[in-house]
This record gives structure tokens, sequence and C-alpha cells, in this order.
């Protein structure tokens, strides 16, 4: 049998998997959902200081025809203190580790829910999302190099404990540099989540001749198979500049296959986002069997066998 597991932060997961931020993990039932099914782990819907709505909709429609979807959600979710509840009584015994994602609108808002779970002392391990791109008036953190620097400087010395970052797609040789020198300064900044969506896509309906989705004029992220190979460049890019920082990959999973080159290209962990909204927390049975399936055909038993190992002409 070909061994999927692998370690985030310091953290044992029984296999790569997990959901992708923003889906099925707003509510407790999901994430109930999400503990029983064969994901290797969970993490919880971004978290603001307050309680959003997020944007009117329609906000979000698959693009069946291309394996994709539009969406501009706007950070919908139930504030941090019900995810700070949620993991104060999560049961870390639970082999599955516990991820929370935190997406403050000042950097003072990310400070304050982080105090928060510090004070907690809780084994969860913290992301920050530095990369929506669905909030009106809020441009994505992620882009401007050096306020995401000064950010990181007022947090990891207060999380003091491994955490992670959540990035937006970067599409030029030197984003990838500047932002990979700026991540290594920072020793307990132990993983880089790459990517969110593709930011400010609009999607058509070719015969009513109008935007699929109301927020924002119809601009929305993209994901799903579209932006799988956006997605491979920029765990690859990381994988490299970051030597001492784990990947996790996002973007473009539908199945085994994609899966497999998420961890050729560098990523130690996988989440799903549009094909888990689309099939529900079912699918990691699928794409665990199928991964296992082309690892078995390869000859490949372990992840570490071919992470990072993806060849150039």
């Amino acid at each position: 049998m070909a061994n999927l597991s692998t370690n985030i932060a310091g953290l044992h997961l029984p296999n790569l998997f997990f959901n992708a931020s923003g889906v099925c993990c707003q509510h407790e039932h999901e994430l109930k959902q999400l503990l029983e099914s064969d994901s290797g782990s969970l993490i919880t819907k971004s978290a603001t200081y307050e309680m959003r709505e997020g944007n009117p909709s329609p906000r979000y429609v698959p693009l069946p025809a291309i394996q994709s979807s539009i969406n501009s959600m706007g950070l919908p979710n139930e504030g941090y203190e019900y995810y700070l509840a949620y993991a104060k009584k999560y049961d870390y015994s639970n082999p599955k580790p516990l991820f929370v994602s935190l997406s403050g609108l000042s950097v003072a808002d990310n400070k304050k829910m982080v105090e928060g779970f510090v004070a907690a002392n809780l084994p969860c391990v913290l992301e920050i999302n530095f990369s929506c791109p669905n909030v009106p008036g809020k441009p994505q953190l992620g882009y401007d190099m050096e306020a995401m620097e000064s950010a990181l400087n007022v947090l990891a010395p207060i999380i003091k404990k491994p955490f992670g970052i959540k990035l937006p797609p970067y599409f030029d040789i030197a984003h990838f540099d500047t932002a990979a020198a700026i991540f290594n300064k920072f020793d307990n900044l132990a993983y880089l989540t790459c990517i969110n969506s593709v930011g400010n896509g609009l999607a058509i309906d070719f015969e009513t001749e109008t935007a699929l989705i109301k927020p924002k004029d119809g601009f929305g992220g993209l994901g799903g198979l579209m932006v799988l190979n956006t997605a491979l460049a920029n765990v690859n890019a990381f994988y490299r500049r970051c030597p001492n920082k784990k990947i996790i990959g996002v973007g473009g999973v539908t199945s085994g296959k994609e899966a497999f080159l998420h961890v050729l290209a560098g990523a130690s962990a996988v989440q799903i986002g549009t094909q888990l909204k689309e099939e529900g927390p079912k699918l990691f049975s699928r794409v665990k069997k199928e991964l296992e399936d082309i690892m078995v055909a390869k000859g490949y038993k372990s992840l570490e066998d071919f992470r990072g190992k993806v060849k150039t002409l």
C-alpha cells in the first residue's frame, strides 16, 4: 500500500488531503462532516473579528463544462469567537489535526484574533489568510509586499508556535523572489498555502449576456481545474525558494492525478475547494484511492519518493 501520510507544522496527518478553507467549514455540522470523511485534516472557514454575512447572492456558480467555478463570497463566517469555541472543545486525540484560518480586515483585527487563540493555548495550527480577493474595498495583503512583511512582523512573535499563511497567486518571477525573501525571515512561519482563487475573473452567460454572479459587477475568484497550472507554478516556485517551509497545494484538484502533480511540484499536503463543493466530503475516499493507485503504478511507496521531483527540460 502507498503511504499518504505527511507532516505540517510539526503535526502528523494520516493522509495529505483536506478541505480548502471556505468550503464545507463555516458551521460545526460541516466540520463534523469533514471529521467523518476520509480527509487527513480539516481547516475552518476564514474568520473575521466579527460575524459577516458576506456578499449578496448569487455569489458562487459552478462552471461544470470546465470543472471550475467563480465566486465572490465576501468572507461569510460566524466570527472568530465561534471558531475559537470550536477549537476549545475539539477532540485533539483525533488523528486529524485542526487548522484554524483567520482573515482579519485589518492587522489590528488579526492581532486581536491571534491573541485570543494564543491565550487559549490550544494545539490547533493557525493559518493567516492574506489572500481573499472578494471583499469590496479591501485589497489582498499578499500583493502588498511591504504591508505583508509588516503584518508578519506583528503576528509571528505573538503566535510563537509554527503557523502558516494563505497566499494569492503570483504571476511574476520577481514577485516569487521578493515574497520568498520575506517569508524566509520568519522561522515559525512553517508553511505556505498556495493558492487562493485567481482574483477578479468574469464569467458571462452566453444566452442572457449577463454576468453569472452578482457582487462586484460579476467579478469573482476563479477556482477548479482552470487554475491548476497557476497553482502548480506557485507551489513549485515557493518549494524551490523556501526550503525550510512546507507547501500546501490548492487549486485544480478534481482527482488523484492533480493531487499527484501538486506533490510532484513540491506540496506536502493538498487542499480541495471547488470539487469538494460540488461532490461533497465523500470525494476524499475517491481521490485517496486514485492517488494510491497512481503511486503503486509508478512504484512510489511514500509522498517523499516524488515530492518536488518534477523534471525540467
